[in-house]
């Protein structure tokens, strides 16, 4: 059901136009019967003006001011014999001299007669009428009386559609409140006047927008708690570590593990608080203007240490282009596309930085002369916590695998698409993220 309007309107015409057809139906049959009877009446007392019209007949004489061709007239003597007709009669006598109604073929028609019996003059007056005209005739008057009834459908449809609309008016400002409500706005759904019918749905929804908000809050609380207590003990641990690196040297096995566990669980939590601090609920609110290529600049230089101390050549091209988007998320997906170029690309690699108009948007590459990722596990790479070759990477590097699952979290916020690829110098990954025109103004 994909319109309660449209349904209401059908449902209502469908039980209208089968009450109406069921009426129409008994009255076209009821009206025709009593047509028939009015035309019996009729053609009675016909039978009895033209005995008495005609009551000097002695002789067999035709009548030729016959009015109609459709009724004819006899009068008939107790011996059969035909005294008078009228012009268009029959020469004969047609079925029985019955007083009553009786049903005779003549002319390639089939006729209505009355047979009258003239006690004083002691013959049959025979009167008779087309039966094709006599319901002709009734159908037209009944027909008259019926169409305006079935002309009245289309009429009631409008009426019906607009009584419909009207009583909708609720429920499409109920949806209305709900469609314009932007991500973090929790607040109660008020209307005027809540029909009894809806008011089970206004209190259920705005006591789910309450258990929302309450949950939306607790999480914040739990995010900014998470990021100072477990941020403090890494660091602790870091100082700790610093300080036993100077005491036992800085090639001791056991340093180097617990080094490599401190950095690994530090850069394990700073990923996940990321992940949830863009999220949808969290970072779509917040969309602003961005010159998409001004903040990669910016980012680049502020880790160019980290390009530098692997004597790494990194080159950025392309123009400035405005989009709509959210900055911390940003930020974060450009970070992790830079981080992980730096950290799979080899010493003295090379990384090339692309932001330009694209057919389809404005386009962000990241491309490096690392070992890349084969084509077959392009897909798997956005899964949580997927590392290629496992959780020890060929590379050595440190890592937790949500790098490329943010960046795919935060490009589906903006509404854009990856695409993964083979760089140009043949081996190592290029990483395209193509932002859609709509979200798109461009400088």
């Amino acid at each position: 059901m994909k319109s309660i309007r449209l349904y209401l309107l059908l449902a209502l015409l469908a039980t209208i136009t089968l009450v109406n057809f069921v009426s129409l139906l008994h009255g076209y049959q009821s009206s025709m019967q009593k047509a028939q009877n009015l035309f019996d009446s009729r053609l009675e007392s016909t039978a009895i003006l033209i005995a008495s019209a005609n009551s000097r007949q002695v002789g067999q004489e035709t009548v030729t001011n016959q009015q109609t061709p459709y009724t004819f007239f006899q009068i008939i003597d107790d011996s059969g014999q035909l005294l008078t007709r009228s012009e268009n009669a029959p020469d004969k006598v047609l079925g029985e001299l019955d007083e009553g109604f009786h049903i005779i073929n003549f002319g390639s028609y089939r006729w209505r007669n009355y047979v009258y019996r003239d006690t004083v003059l002691q013959r049959w007056v025979v009167v008779a009428e087309r039966i094709d005209i006599r319901y002709m005739l009734a159908e037209d008057v009944v027909m008259e009386s019926l169409l305006p009834i079935v002309m009245a459908i289309p009429v009631a449809a409008l009426i019906i559609w607009f009584a419909v609309g009207i009583g909708l008016k609720p429920l499409n400002a109920f949806a209305s409140q709900l469609s314009e409500r932007k991500a973090d706005d929790l607040r109660p759904i008020e209307l005027d006047r809540v029909p009894k019918e809806l008011t089970t749905v206004v209190n259920n929804t705005n006591s789910l927008l309450l258990r929302l908000a309450e949950a939306f809050d607790r999480e914040q609380r739990f995010s900014a708690d998470a990021a100072h207590e477990l941020r403090t003990p890494v660091s602790v641990l870091k100082v700790h570590l610093h300080n036993l690196r100077a005491r036992l040297g800085n090639d001791d096995e056991d340093i180097i593990l617990l080094r490599d566990g401190v950095e690994r669980m530090g850069h394990l939590i700073e990923q996940i608080l990321a992940l949830y601090r863009t999220s949808p609920d969290q970072a779509a609110v917040k969309f602003e203007s961005v010159d998409l290529f001004k903040l990669v600049q910016s980012l680049i230089a502020r880790s160019y240490h980290a390009f530098e101390s692997k004597q790494q050549e990194i080159e950025m091209d392309g123009e400035s282009h405005i989009i709509e988007g959210n900055v911390f998320a940003l930020e974060t997906l450009i970070s992790n596309l830079l981080n992980n170029a730096n950290k799979y690309t080899p010493e003295k690699g090379r990384i090339h930085v692309v932001v330009r108009r694209h057919e389809e948007g404005v386009l962000l590459r990241v491309e490096d002369s690392g070992p890349g990722i084969p084509e077959e596990q392009y897909q798997r790479v956005f899964e949580r916590f997927y590392r290629l070759h496992g959780d020890q990477h060929n590379s050595g590097v440190i890592g937790c695998g949500l790098g490329l699952t943010i960046v795919k979290h935060i490009a589906d916020l903006h509404r854009a698409h990856i695409q993964l690829g083979t760089s140009a110098w043949g081996h190592g990954l290029k990483v395209d993220v193509i932002f859609p025109l709509r979200a798109v103004n461009y400088a």
